[in-house]
């Protein structure tokens, strides 16, 4: 797949690269031949041994260099850019998490406002085919009509981290436009796998059932999700990276597609296109553990969500793929991981 860039050596800079979705990205890319630079700042928000164990493991790996930079550092990120000239860039580093952004707000300004401004004036001065990065489903705020669709407007988000995140979208889209960069935005839907973070549920869920401690279960266990395994997550874009964003020459100012541009920009969602109910999600954490959780059940926190389903038509069509692992494999596999890093004794 993808022969004609692994001839000559693509070379793909990966920001985030310590993190959970850069570094499964990072490790496909580098088994796939690509010469990858990760980027990534090692900041304490979750454990940062975690982070570490993930770098170990794409360091061992010829063709893949590291880059401790901030991406609020524009002089390392220009040097950085000017260095290497990168054919793509893909930009996942963040600082993510919906309630944290409603108690540190400002964080979100510097890493996803100031920081992805960085990388984009660093592709306009250092031209690359293709930049890609991270949105999020949490875009769709007050949205209700399901399935989320990109074709649809999302003007009322409900937190900080996104509104920073469809401010990376318009601010991608002024970049396509004014400079020409190929710019494609990702909407991830709850990815979840090995290597995940901390402060995501199913990594705090095993935690504290094979602890014997409580969760918190918000809405009363009634929320559904969309959620997307990694591997799933990666595929999608590994497949859309030799795949430049084009202008739609149907685009019009009279009736604007929100998914598209007369500039060569697009946004795609990245989900499962089917939901689980958050009480079935701990169910299949039981059943793997072979333990009861002790629940807390508690009312819909602010800033969230009841639902979340992604509509993925325009995905398929572009990649002939769409992420389709079953929760309870993904769920699986991930628990046999946390038990085998975390030498837990059942």
């Amino acid at each position: 797949m993808n022969s004609i860039f692994l001839m000559s050596k693509t070379s793909i800079l990966v920001t985030g690269a310590a993190g959970f979705i850069g570094f499964h990205l990072s490790r496909r890319l580098l088994i796939d031949g690509y010469k990858v630079d990760g980027l990534d700042n090692i900041n304490n928000y979750y454990d940062v041994s975690l982070k570490q164990s993930r770098l170990a493991i794409l360091k061992d790996f010829s063709d893949f260099d590291f880059h401790k930079i901030d991406l609020i550092d524009k002089l390392s990120i220009d040097k950085l850019f000017k260095e290497k000239k990168f054919d793509f860039v893909i930009n996942l580093a963040a600082q993510a998490g919906v309630r944290y952004s409603i108690e540190n707000p400002y964080t979100y300004l510097e890493s996803n406002i100031a920081g992805f401004l960085n990388i984009l004036e660093a592709c306009r001065n250092n031209p690359v085919k293709h930049l890609v990065y991270a949105s999020s489903s949490s875009v769709y705020g007050a949205n209700k009509k399901m399935p989320f669709s990109t074709h649809d407007n999302v003007d009322h988000p409900l937190a900080l981290y996104a509104a920073s995140k469809k401010s990376n979208e318009l601010m991608a889209h002024a970049y396509s436009s004014l400079y020409n960069i190929p710019t494609t935005g990702l909407r991830f839907f709850s990815a979840y796998g090995t290597y995940g973070r901390p402060d995501m549920a199913l990594f705090m869920f095993t935690k504290a059932i094979l602890a014997g401690e409580p969760i918190n279960v918000y809405n009363h266990g009634k929320m559904k999700r969309d959620f997307t395994y990694v591997d799933d997550l990666v595929e999608c874009i590994v497949r859309l990276i030799p795949k430049p964003a084009t202008p739609d020459k149907s685009w019009s100012g009279l009736n604007p597609d929100p998914s598209t541009s007369f500039a060569p920009y697009k946004i795609y969602n990245v989900g499962n296109s089917s939901t689980v109910e958050l009480s079935r999600y701990i169910e299949i954490i039981e059943e793997k553990l072979g333990k009861k959780a002790i629940k807390n059940f508690l009312p819909m926190q602010v800033g969230d969500v009841p639902d979340a389903l992604a509509e993925v038509e325009d995905l398929q069509r572009e990649i002939n793929f769409k992420p389709s692992t079953p929760i309870e494999v993904g769920v699986s596999n991930f628990i046999d991981w946390y038990i085998e890093y975390y030498k837990v004794k059942l």
